[in-house]
């Protein structure tokens, strides 16, 4: 299980303070029904589960589905969701949420691209420049929530309509064409065994395995885990609260500005348009993950599996021949559903 539950780091004196999230188990389980029952509390199993019953199904429902093409196309779909779910998870993991974060990738999409083609200025630094304003969105939303103490909810959906309105008044409401190829590089495929792979979804998967390492190896992802559980005990082992915050909520924007760049990479414009329920989608996944809604629960690797889950059903039903509106409704039912599994977890922990 990847959710980490004690926090330990040293006071202002240098003394050695620790915070517990959880109460640590007293000994492994030894019977076979208190194995299950802890197996059962890794919180990525459920979504793991519904993945592969997911692939299980659509796999007899559609011959076309268990192929390699068809995988890495699902990969390619959910590379963008997925890199969001990245930074909204360790968001949602403070107890906060970003609602903000698919109009924060579309304005970063369309200043990397317009300094690329109108603005010419070399490739990897519209990039840069396109990261930069998307952390600095994410330094904004983490400013306002622990220094002027505003709701995460409230200030998100306040810099949704600010990333909102800036993309349209830059880009003149015109979709921007004629990239740069090095700008759509990620877009790009190779060989692998008999399937092609983009190097989006490679990154995508990247980003996971190296927020996996931090969160489950570092002091920093122990402290994140700590804040979203209890604060105050954080605080009182001298971690800087607000300074976490923020950081998360930066390095979210950074990660935010990656997925504007796999969003070009795959679409191979400068969209206006885009990002408009990629906030909810994001969300989804995470929720779908297995990490708690009232922070400090879950692992990284959750939100992968909730991102593929939802690629995996959108795609099965487009196989099947099924109404779209019908994914929207699956997707919804599963969403209640896990935070339904989530408050009850949590009232059992109480």
């Amino acid at each position: 299980m990847d959710t980490v539950n004690t926090v330990s780091t040293e006071g202002p004196t240098g003394a050695a303070g620790s915070t517990t999230a959880e109460p640590a188990a007293a000994s492994p389980p030894r019977t076979v029904s208190g194995r299950i029952s802890a197996l059962l509390r890794v919180p990525t199993l459920g979504p793991l589960g519904a993945l592969l019953l997911a692939c299980l199904y659509f796999s007899f429902a559609s011959g076309r589905f268990l192929t390699g093409g068809n995988m890495s196309l699902i990969l390619q779909q959910v590379m963008v969701v997925g890199t969001l779910a990245v930074g909204q998870s360790a968001i949602i993991m403070t107890a906060g949420i970003d609602l903000s974060n698919g109009a924060v990738m579309a304005f970063g999409s369309i200043v990397m691209t317009k300094l690329a083609v109108a603005g010419g200025l070399p490739v990897w630094l519209a990039i840069a420049a396109g990261i930069g304003v998307c952390a600095l969105f994410g330094a904004v939303n983490g400013s306002l929530v622990t220094l002027v103490k505003l709701p995460p909810f409230i200030v998100t959906l306040g810099t949704l309509n600010i990333a909102m309105a800036l993309t349209h008044i830059t880009s003149k409401e015109q979709t921007v064409t004629g990239l740069p190829t090095a700008l759509t590089k990620l877009g790009d495929t190779f060989p692998l065994g008999q399937t092609r792979v983009t190097y989006g979804s490679v990154l995508m998967l990247v980003l996971f395995a190296v927020a996996w390492y931090v969160l489950r190896h570092t002091a920093a992802g122990r402290h994140l885990y700590a804040v979203g559980d209890n604060p105050d005990a954080v605080r009182l082992a001298g971690v800087d609260v607000r300074r976490q915050l923020i950081t998360v909520y930066t390095i979210a924007g950074a990660l935010y500005g990656i997925a504007a760049l796999l969003l070009v990479a795959r679409t191979g414009v400068g969209d206006p348009q885009a990002g408009q329920t990629e906030n909810l989608d994001s969300i989804t996944a995470v929720v779908l993950g297995g990490i708690s809604l009232f922070g400090g629960r879950g692992s990284i690797v959750g939100p992968l599996y909730g991102a593929l889950l939802v690629g995996v059903i959108r795609n099965g039903l487009q196989l099947s021949g099924v109404d779209s509106v019908y994914q929207i409704l699956i997707t919804g039912i599963l969403v209640i559903a896990a935070v339904a599994v989530d408050q009850l977890a949590r009232r059992r922990r109480k």
